[in-house]
C-alpha cells in the first residue's frame, strides 16, 4: 500500500489543539469530514470509540493510531495530526502522544486496513522519521517523509 495514495495535504493537520484523547479524536474526524472522506460522523466516531474501549490505540514513542471499521465507509480513509503539545492517550509505554494517525475502513475489507496499520507501524519505528514528522512545517513535508 502506498501511504500517499490514502493521504493528501487536506488530510494532514500539523497543529492539533486538543488536550484530551476525545478532543484529538474529534479533531481528526473533523479533518476527514472537511476533506469529504467520510459523510457519517456519528458512525465514524462510534467505530473509533468502540475500538478504543477494547484497547487503547496509543502505541509507543509518542504515536497513537485511532482506527475503526464502519459500514458507512466504502474505502480505507486516513488522516494525520500532529499535536503542538503531548496528549495522554493511554499509550502502551505510558508516555503522551504527539503524532496521531486515524484510519477508518469498511467492515468487509480487512486486507487494506491491516496493511495500512502494518505500514504505519514499521514507518514509525524509526526515531529519525518521528523526529522529522514533529519538525515538519507543511503537509507537503509530511507527505515527502512518508514516501522516503
Amino acid at each position: 500500500m502506498n501511504l500517499k495514495s490514502v493521504l493528501s495535504k487536506d488530510t494532514i493537520n500539523l497543529h492539533l489543539k486538543g488536550t484530551t484523547k476525545a478532543e484529538i479524536i474529534n479533531e481528526l474526524l473533523d479533518i476527514l469530514i472537511t476533506a469529504n472522506k467520510i459523510q457519517d460522523r456519528g458512525a465514524a466516531l462510534a467505530a473509533i470509540m468502540e475500538r478504543e474501549e477494547k484497547m487503547s490505540t496509543g502505541m509507543k514513542h509518542g504515536i497513537a493510531i485511532p482506527h475503526g471499521k464502519s459500514g458507512t465507509i466504502n474505502d480505507l480513509v486516513a488522516c494525520i495530526g500532529i499535536s503542538d503539545k503531548p496528549v495522554d492517550f493511554d499509550a502502551l509505554d505510558q508516555l503522551p502522544c504527539r503524532i496521531f494517525i486515524m484510519t477508518l475502513s469498511p467492515i468487509e475489507k480487512t486486507g487494506p486496513h491491516l496493511q495500512f496499520l502494518a505500514e504505519i507501524s514499521l514507518l514509525f519505528k524509526s526515531s529519525e522519521k518521528r523526529g522529522e514528522m514533529l519538525s515538519a512545517s507543511t503537509p507537503d513535508e509530511i507527505l515527502r517523509i512518508l514516501s522516503e
